[in-house]
């Protein structure tokens, strides 16, 4: 007779899990809609998406820090005991007044642990993540990745079932960056970590197809799971591989791409709902018109895969996401199954001087911005050609939240200055049409 090997449960599972932040008399934001995921063992996952993807929020429910908005989130029986959980934080969150000992003692102390007992577990866990001599030195003594090490070290002493992760190495330079996922990447194959699973929040795709066995591709606005994508690839990866190459760009054709019912893409095109209630993030007039001189330029020639943009100048996904998109808008640029390519309007603006330069950064704006548009027809049809900006904020804050609407606006006020569209004065909060172009 065959013995059967059981099938262990999920370390943790969640159903239909959405949240939103606000207070029931206001505006409420849903940053999560209807997501579900499950951990098992032995496996990597990285939550993927940009900033406003809801991607930490799952991560802190998951830790029991917030309570989802509906939805459930539970950690199914299973042999050996419960299921528990330990989290690194992307800001380091270690105690500036307690030794690196002390500091990864505190998880201990917090459960009963004696103190001897602690010692022992403390000291064990600074070794195994390279910090062995440092143990009574204080945060402000050490380097960004030394702070790290310390917090992976007291996320570990607690001998957690899944290890969660939130942009562990946001925070520091390349370098030290990829020293310190090398190093967690052999204890995990090496088997010296006492974890089962670790969870991870990511915004940087080679990162996630460099750890990850599963990606949770995360939609924005609100967060959704718009694709799960399993990496086949083995361990350690090389990024030169063809193979890895092939999958990052495939990940960031899939985040470009906008799921649109037929019947809106028909109607709105690449931007549904375009109108005052559209947010507009904070790009820069001087870091849009880098990008398009970069694309313009050779070896581009005015298309490039995103992937190769992020790699040449140094972008993160989420950083370079927002100015792709805004040159879009724009109708300056398209996204085409993760390639930017410039359009013919761009090109012109690429060989333009700096006069030329604002009047078609001028009727882009105008054209296809709507909050621009309707500022700039507000100063036209007003005698004195001024109005506060308090007017426009208020009308944004019927359809977003004050935070996002003080974004939005300044936003289309650095850009609307640099047109010459109209003017602002910051001191008494107004715009108006100061030798308007």
């Amino acid at each position: 007779m065959t013995c059967m090997t059981p099938i262990q449960a999920p370390l943790v599972e969640a159903k239909a899990v959405r949240h939103l932040y606000g207070k029931a008399e206001g505006a409420n934001l849903l940053v999560l809609d209807n997501v579900d995921l499950t951990l098992n063992e032995n496996e990597i996952v990285g939550l993927l998406g940009r900033s406003g993807s809801g991607k930490s929020t799952l991560l802190r429910s998951i830790a029991g820090l917030i309570k989802p908005t509906a939805g459930e989130i539970t950690f199914p029986p299973r042999e050996g005991g419960p299921t528990s959980v330990s989290m690194v934080f992307q800001s380091f969150a270690l105690f500036p007044w307690l030794t690196v000992q002390q500091n990864v003692e505190v998880g201990l102390e917090a459960k009963g642990v004696r103190p001897d007992e602690r010692r022992r577990r403390a000291l064990a866990a600074i070794d195994l993540i390279g910090l062995d001599g440092f143990e009574n030195a204080y945060p402000k003594e050490l380097s960004g990745g030394m702070r790290q090490r310390v917090g992976l070290a007291r996320a570990l002493v607690v001998d957690p079932s899944i290890l969660l992760m939130d942009e562990p190495f946001s925070a520091l330079d390349v370098l030290t960056a990829e020293t310190l996922r090398t190093d967690l990447l052999d204890l995990w194959s090496e088997g010296r970590m006492p974890i089962k699973a670790i969870l991870m929040v990511t915004h940087n795709i080679e990162e996630a197809v460099l750890m990850c066995d599963r990606i949770l591709v995360f939609s924005s606005n609100p967060g959704r799971v718009v694709s799960t994508i399993k990496v086949d690839l083995p361990q350690p990866r090389n990024r030169q591989d063809p193979a890895f190459r092939e999958l990052v760009e495939r990940i960031y054709a899939q985040m470009t791409r906008r799921e649109l019912p037929p019947a809106t893409a028909a109607r709105d095109g690449v931007f549904p709902g375009t109108g005052l209630s559209m947010e507009l993030p904070r790009v820069s007039t001087n870091v849009m018109a880098g990008l398009i001189e970069a694309l313009h330029a050779a070896p581009f020639d005015g298309r490039a895969p995103m992937s190769d943009l992020a790699s040449d100048l140094q972008y993160e996904a989420d950083e370079l996401f927002p100015i792709a998109e805004t040159l879009q808008l724009l109708r300056l640029a398209e996204l085409r199954e993760g390639d930017l390519v410039l359009t013919a309007t761009a090109r012109r603006y690429a060989e333009a001087d700096v006069d030329a330069r604002k009047q078609i950064f001028a009727q882009q704006l105008l054209t296809h911005v709507p909050l621009a548009a309707h500022i700039r027809r507000v100063l036209d049809d007003r005698p004195s050609h001024a109005a506060p900006a308090s007017r426009f904020r208020d009308e944004l804050e019927d359809f977003m939240s004050p935070d996002y609407a003080d974004q939005t606006l300044r936003s289309v006020t650095n850009w609307g200055r640099y047109a010459e569209a109209f003017s602002y004065d910051e001191g008494v909060d107004r715009f108006s049409l100061e030798d308007p172009t």
